[in-house]
Order: C-alpha cells, then structure tokens, then sequence
C-alpha cells in the first residue's frame, strides 16, 4: 500500500505541472494538458503491480495456446431540424489484439499481433482516418528453470493507409510502409508467469523503412532525404502484461524503449499500448485504447511552417461495440 500511495503523489505532481521536452539542443513547452495521459498510465502501472502474479492459463507443454480480444466499435449522431446545431457524424474501428504461445520442453516461441483501423465521418470534414496500426512481433526463447529465458525477437510496425495533417488533405505525411520499424535483438527474458513478461537486450537493431518516393524526398522520419532506409544499433527494454484487472476488465500493455550507441545514446524512443477491455454483457464492451509515443527522429512543425523538435505523442479512442475475449 505504500507503494501505491508513493506511486500516486508523483503522478499527482507530474500532471499538475506543463511537460517539457528537451530535444535537439531545443527546450520547449507543451501546453497540453497531460492529465488524461499519466491517469491512463498510473492504471495501467498499478494494475500491472497489483495483478502481475496472476496466470490465468499458463502454459500447456507441446499445445499452441491462442488468447486475445477482437471487436467493432460504432458511434453515430443523426439530427434533422436540430435547433441548437450540429451535424451528423459516424465513427468506428476494428482491432484485434492476440498472442500465440508454444511450449515444448525448455523451448517457447511467443508471436503477438495488433491491428487497429478506424474511421469518421462529418459533414462538413468528409471522411477521416482515426486510427491505423499494424504491429507482429515474434520471439524464440531457452530456459532451463523457465523462467529466465535467452530470447531472439524480431518485431516490426506500420499502417495499412495515407495519414494526413488535417484539414490538409492535399500531402499526406505517412503511407504502408512508410514508416515501417523493425527491431531485430538479441537478450535476456524475465517470464515468471505466461502472461508477464520483461526482455532487455544490448544488442538490438532499430531499422526504419520510408517507402514511398514522396515521402522519402523529404527526408521524413529520420532517414536521408531520398534515402528509404536507415538502421540504428541500440539497446531495448520491452515489458508486456495480459491481466484480468476484476470480473469481466481485462487489460494488454506493451512498453518498448530503445536508446542508439551514438552521440544520441540515452534519449529514449518509447511506444507504449494499453488496451482495457471492459465486457458489458454478453454482446456488448467498452473499450479503451491509448498509445503513447515519442521517438526523436519525427521532428514536428508549427502551424506557420516552423520547424521544431520531437514532441511526445499521445493518442486515445474510447468506444462501444461488440468484443470477443478468447
């Protein structure tokens, strides 16, 4: 308990103070509001302290074991003769987040996939994407007290469509594959249970794809302009936990960090997922969903045109629809 209590007062303070940013030799303030951010996190942090010892399958030697959550959200605004105002609108994404586990002997091999789209229509914005991701990650692990685990992983990360800087709908600022990240690494696993897990690698790769031709001309994403690739070495840190937080509220978190061996060693690129499944009835589900990011390497730019450093990002959909949990 005095943990928690400790945990709490530094959130507290973080979320009622600005957040600052030191990039590129640059220091600059955000003015958002970072509330909803650490609210989000310090959930997902003592529900992971609280509930890591749980197991709710384990493993089952020389079997494949499939868990994971799927679902649609839907929202809608229909108005005809409204006198306050408004428009109508319709909004909704699918996704899907599941692992796949096998055991055989003193050998595990863990593959984990993520998909996530989504789109909104108004009126007077058209259509909109709100969301997109793909991400697969796969690892070969060996132990001989199956717990500690020498692990080779591989993962790698992009979208299915062109982004947009809304309302600018003329250059698009992303694209499949464009970017795509790849880590390639080999390490050490701490996996005490089947479904909580820690892996630190010092030898890791970080590899960033641009490509398309436009995209790649404007040197976006870290790599030279006209260029499509570029590799890092590095060290990485990633953390995964699927709990059961109480009856019918299951929660999936992944936390990756990566640091290069260059003059940039110890700024820290971070993507940090947390999805909250909270089952209603036996069709319906809330949903809750945030990613959190920051990688130095995407410089931002102003409203007027100028440039500035990287800023941390931070991305929220919350919705109701139909899920399965298997």
């Amino acid at each position: 308990m005095i943990q928690v209590n400790r945990i709490y007062l530094i959130f507290n303070r973080l979320v009622t103070k600005k957040f600052l940013v030191d990039t590129s030799g640059e220091t600059f303030k955000t003015n958002c509001n970072m509330k909803r951010i650490y609210i989000v996190m310090l959930f997902a942090a003592l529900a992971t302290i609280t509930y890591a010892q749980t197991d709710d399958k384990g493993y089952q030697e020389g079997a494949w074991v499939l868990k994971g959550v799927t679902g649609l959200n839907m929202s809608q605004t229909a108005m005809a003769n409204w006198s306050a105002g408004g428009e109508n609108s319709i909004a909704g994404n699918a996704y899907l987040n599941a692992s796949l586990t096998h055991k055989k002997g003193n050998w595990l091999w863990v593959t984990n996939m993520v998909l996530d789209y989504g789109l909104s229509k108004t009126k007077s914005q058209g259509m909109r994407k709100s969301s997109d991701k793909i991400g697969l990650s796969t690892q070969l692990g060996y132990s001989t007290d199956n717990v500690w685990f020498y692990t080779l992983m591989g993962d790698l990360n992009t979208q299915f469509a062109k982004g947009y800087n809304y309302p600018d709908k003329t250059h698009y600022i992303s694209n499949f594959f464009a970017p795509a990240y790849s880590n390639i690494s080999v390490g050490m696993e701490y996996r005490p249970k089947s479904n909580y897990s820690v892996y630190l690698s010092p030898a890791s790769t970080k590899m960033t794809f641009v490509e398309d031709d436009y995209l790649s001309e404007l040197g976006a994403f870290g790599v030279d302009p006209g260029d499509r690739f570029r590799m890092e070495w590095g060290a990485y840190l990633k953390a995964r936990a699927e709990l059961i937080v109480m009856e019918n509220v299951n929660l999936i978190t992944t936390a990756d960090f990566f640091t290069p061996y260059s003059d940039q060693f110890g700024n820290i690129d971070v993507n940090w997922d947390v999805l909250i499944s909270m089952k209603i009835n036996k069709f319906l589900s809330a949903t809750l969903n945030t990613t959190l990011k920051y990688d130095n390497d995407v410089k931002t730019f102003e409203d007027n045109g100028e440039k500035r450093g990287a800023k941390v990002q931070f991305k929220e959909i919350l919705g109701i629809g139909v899920a399965y949990n298997f």
